[in-house]
């Protein structure tokens, strides 16, 4: 098994899921890292993560095109409320790189069913064909237009807006909280879901800030190389990595201070462990809300792992409570 291309490193090994063992070793263990092979568009094409839930079925699925992005939107069975649906706007992980429109789309069908939102994914630009700014461009795109069309294209209650996302997608709806307040006028957000996001693009393996990254080096699917390769894909300008929207925890105070309440889900073997533990401090210290939690013995990739691991399935389900949770509270 060692001398398969993603064998599980004998650092990381015991401390694992026993129930990801074995879906790793059957099925992703020969798989050859993206980030050990030269970048071609193709590597895109590359089968999704096994052991994900299928996609349920809602009222209506709605393609829409935006000035450089696509967005989908999934709108619940029946008549919507008088002041329309709920909107949660979801954006795909995939490191700024990777991923599609498709990704995740069981989970953004779940939140539409289970919470009577109106759910959308982001098809935003990808690097390196589009690095950054255009991720942030498109967040920010999707966000207005869903602000001032939604109503028109599927009902939506515009001041009932929750945003959220996985990964580099965690990272982008942290980013969008922050956008929104600068936007004229303002968006309003009444609630961010942060699940493993990307806070902080500074971090390294030496960072006393996040001891995560070095204790969690060569853990399985997000290990060390894999997300410096994410990170140069998408800032190829290390001058770049530290502003606000890039890394989020560096934004103003003052910014901090007005973001909305969030629920941040981190995994125990996961570089990104720490800065998202650290963002939810942050939060707190400036007075918002924020429910914070680590599963353990989980990698990264767990919510797209639902329908065959228990703690994807509990990250999942913690996600769709959250949501609904915030929608109730308004």
């Amino acid at each position: 098994m060692s001398d398969l291309p993603s064998a599980i490193h004998p650092d990381i090994l015991p401390r694992l899921d026993p129930e990801y063992v074995k879906i790793h070793n059957a099925h992703l263990a020969h798989r050859v890292p993206p980030h050990t092979i030269p970048w071609h568009p193709d590597i895109r094409k590359a089968p999704y993560i096994p052991g994900g839930s299928s996609v349920v079925t809602v009222g209506a699925v709605k393609d829409i095109s935006l000035q450089n992005c696509k967005i989908r939107a999934f709108i619940p069975e029946g008549s919507p409320p008088p002041e329309g649906w709920p909107v949660l706007l979801y954006i795909h992980g995939g490191g700024w790189t990777l991923g599609s429109i498709d990704t995740l789309n069981s989970f953004i069908s779940r939140q539409c069913k289970e919470n009577n939102c109106v759910s959308v994914a982001l098809d935003y630009r990808l690097a390196p064909e589009n690095p950054y700014p255009a991720a942030v461009e498109d967040t920010v795109d999707a966000l207005k237009f869903i602000y001032y069309n939604g109503k028109a294209e599927f009902n939506a209650n515009v001041n009932k807006i929750a945003v959220g996302g996985s990964s580099s997608g965690g990272n982008l709806a942290a980013i969008a909280c922050l956008k929104a307040q600068e936007l004229t006028p303002p968006i309003p957000i009444i609630f961010q879901l942060l699940l493993v996001p990307v806070i902080d693009n500074t971090a390294s393996v030496t960072d006393e800030r996040y001891p995560s990254w070095k204790e969690c080096r060569n853990t399985v699917w997000l290990c060390e190389g894999r997300m410096m390769w994410f990170r140069n894909m998408y800032l190829p300008d290390p001058a770049t990595w530290a502003e606000p929207d890039n890394s989020p925890i560096f934004a103003s105070d003052a910014l901090l201070a007005k973001v909305p309440p969030a629920y941040i889900g981190v995994c125990e073997l996961d570089p990104l462990r720490d800065e998202g533990i650290a963002y939810g401090e942050k939060l707190k210290s400036l007075g918002v809300k924020v429910e914070a939690k680590v599963y353990p013995r989980a990698p990264h990739q767990i919510l797209g792992m639902d329908a065959a691991l228990k703690v994807g399935k509990q990250q999942a389900d913690d996600a769709i409570k959250a949501v609904g949770d915030a929608f109730k509270a308004v």
